[in-house]
């Protein structure tokens, strides 16, 4: 059984489940997530991927239907009683789910019924409550790590819970020979400068949509004011974006999926913070990095979150790679500004790219996937 809530886990889980198929060839597989999971043959109970949300404010708006598919999907698991249940990412349900499938198991000894539980992307407990952890550790028997800082820091908290560094499941993913390499040739003589290409990326999900896209709009003219030729594009996971996105004013080109090959062409990105800002990294991107919540999110989470940045590459550089701008600091002259000096600076975009080049070297071999899955598979005797 898995569960994956959010567009990259349906992604990851669909990759997972190839490479468990390539052992264990009889293998069927449930659970909940998107359509990439049901292409790859798991009967889902429903498309989770289509109810994400984030911050403490959505999550309250749509807490009785969270409610619901939670209970739907443990009545499911009870019943079909899989041998293990994976989830992909999606830490805050998927840390209640594994909690409440061990409360079960305890509390039915005779049942014969004890799934390994694993979680394939740790929950961020390293940047916020760090106490889940001990959650983890209690429920869990397997901790399937993308990033690695994460084994240590596990390591020295909790260290009965197993935890294995599989690296990042980017590296591979991508045709990195023709992809990276299809950076965009100069359609000009090469007497004259290309307008330098913008790549607007809100977010994934709606709500993300309607705080930062209006934002990146006024960037975007702003930045024209002064760089009147440059060019720019969008890329949102799914069409029913798509129709939000122009109903919030954008007129420019929106490209659905498809984000390696609209990086490759790309000399800066706009980006939420998140899984993306480490595909800008992958492509080499130089990125300016913004996050708008809800003022009652904003307000809880600047008091739970321990880390000095949500822009992951900054974080696995442990300085500043991308600017980043939170909030109320996230405004089209903030975002303008920061955009403008590194359009108009060759020597410092290309030292941002050196930068990532050498976080990049830190993720791992291709192969992520694979390695989760053999390492699901040892759990078995």
């Amino acid at each position: 059984m898995l569960i994956a809530g959010e567009a990259s886990g349906d992604l990851l889980a669909a990759e997972l489940v190839s490479a468990l198929r390539d052992t264990l060839p009889d293998a069927r597989f449930l659970g909940a997530g998107g359509p990439k999971m049901a292409a790859a043959g798991v009967e889902l109970a429903f498309d989770l991927t289509q109810h994400s949300v984030v911050g403490i404010t959505d999550v309250l708006k749509n807490i009785l239907k969270f409610r619901r598919l939670f209970h739907e999907l443990l009545a499911m698991a009870m019943e079909r009683k899989p041998d293990v249940i994976i989830g992909v990412d999606f830490g805050g349900f998927n840390l209640r789910f594994g909690q409440a499938i061990k409360a079960y198991v305890r509390a039915n000894p005779f049942s014969q019924w004890d799934p390994k539980i694993i979680q394939f992307v740790s929950p961020q407990v390293w940047a916020s409550r760090p106490r889940r952890a001990n959650t983890l550790a209690r429920d869990y028997d397997l901790l399937l790590s993308i990033f690695p800082f994460e084994q240590a820091w596990y390591a020295q908290r909790v260290p009965k819970l197993r935890v294995e560094f599989v690296g990042h499941p980017m590296i591979g993913r991508f045709g990195t020979d023709h992809l990276l390499a299809a950076r965009r040739e100069p359609e000009l003589p090469a007497s004259e400068n290309r307008p330098s290409q913008i790549l607007l990326l809100p977010g994934s999900r709606k709500s993300e949509l309607q705080r930062h896209l209006p934002v990146m709009l006024e960037t975007l003219k702003t930045i024209r004011e002064t760089l009147p030729g440059v060019r720019a594009k969008m890329v949102l996971p799914n069409p029913a974006l798509v129709k939000l996105a122009k109903s919030l004013g954008a007129t420019l080109e929106i490209q659905v999926g498809e984000l390696p090959w609209a990086l490759a062409e790309s000399d800066l990105a706009l980006a939420s913070t998140g899984t993306v800002t480490m595909e800008c990294a992958f492509f080499g991107v130089p990125t300016i990095t913004l996050y708008k919540t809800s003022w009652l999110t904003y307000q809880i989470a600047r008091r739970l979150i321990t880390v000095n940045s949500l822009t992951m590459p900054n974080l696995l550089a442990g300085k500043t790679v991308y600017p980043e701008f939170i909030q109320n600091d996230a405004t089209p002259e903030h975002l303008a500004k920061a955009a403008l000096e590194l359009l108009q600076d060759k020597s410092r975009r290309t030292h941002i790219q050196s930068q990532l080049a050498q976080i990049i070297t830190t993720l791992g071999a291709p192969g992520a996937a694979g390695r989760a899955a053999a390492h699901i598979i040892s759990l078995f005797p």
